[in-house]
């Protein structure tokens, strides 16, 4: 017997989550996503990734269904590959954030996530994805801006990106590094994923979510049932409803096998 109702929407992070350590989706992982698509519920993969690093994932569910990208800043259409929706950080608003970030948290470096394309400053640790000067990076609207920091924490770098300018973006972070994340004010998983439920008339109530870092927290609330798996951070293991195995042991097709069989 199941111990919860068959909901009509499953939402899913894929780092750490869905997928396993080494970013591939599992046969079983697979399946179960099937599963999900004939029983006629929806599947939203729900990720800090940006469109460029969703093929893979697109692929081994034959190209169906959304993603919502970048934290909620996009809305990605796996079968025409093609961003849908975005909410951008303004350009007026990006500038003002790395000024600030610059003049109050020394050593920072910074990337910026656009609807198509990435650029960081030649320090920044992404070697071989491109390089652009310091100023090309607040000259258009993006995606997602990130802060790299060698010498703090994830946790400790959030705090003090959120003291500086959490009026400004919406910060979070997915990493066990010193790497915070910043979307435009308001936007976060929750948010879009949300608005893309009402679109289709699916309640939170009837909504299951699966994550495992601080930045599902918001989509993880915002559900009906939520999930950690066991590897998750501890913010996150102390919140969801349930805990299900590591990434690694399947723990979401365990859970999506139970509930539609």
């Amino acid at each position: 017997m199941r111990s919860l109702p068959e909901p009509r929407l499953v939402a899913t992070d894929l780092d750490g989550t869905a997928l396993r350590t080494d970013g591939t989706v599992s046969p079983r992982t697979a399946a179960a996503f099937a599963k999900v698509e004939e029983s006629g519920a929806m599947l939203v993969f729900v990720t800090g990734r940006p469109p460029r690093w969703m093929g893979a994932v697109a692929g081994a569910v034959r190209h169906h269904g959304l993603a919502i990208c970048a934290n909620g800043a996009l809305i990605y259409d796996l079968h025409t590959e093609r961003i849908v929706e975005s909410h951008l950080i303004t350009v007026d608003v990006l500038a003002e954030v790395v000024a600030q970030l610059r003049a109050n948290v020394p050593e920072l470096l910074f990337s910026v996530e656009y609807e198509a394309g990435y650029a960081h400053e030649s320090d920044f640790p992404h070697a071989g994805l491109g390089t652009a000067v310091a100023d090309s990076l607040t000259g258009r609207p993006c995606a997602k801006l990130l802060a790299r920091h060698a010498g703090l924490g994830a946790d400790e770098l959030l705090a003090a990106v959120h003291a500086v300018v959490g009026h400004l973006v919406t910060a979070t972070h997915s990493s066990r590094k010193g790497l915070v994340e910043m979307s435009a004010q308001g936007v976060t998983k929750a948010s879009a994923l949300a608005a893309l439920a009402g679109e289709h008339a699916i309640a939170a109530a009837h909504s299951v979510a699966f994550g495992d870092m601080p930045n599902d927290l918001p989509m993880l609330s915002w559900a009906g049932t939520s999930y950690a798996v066991a590897n998750a951070h501890p913010d996150v293991l102390a919140v969801v409803d349930h805990v299900t195995a590591t990434n690694d042991d399947d723990g979401v097709a365990l859970v999506i096998e139970e509930l539609y069989r």
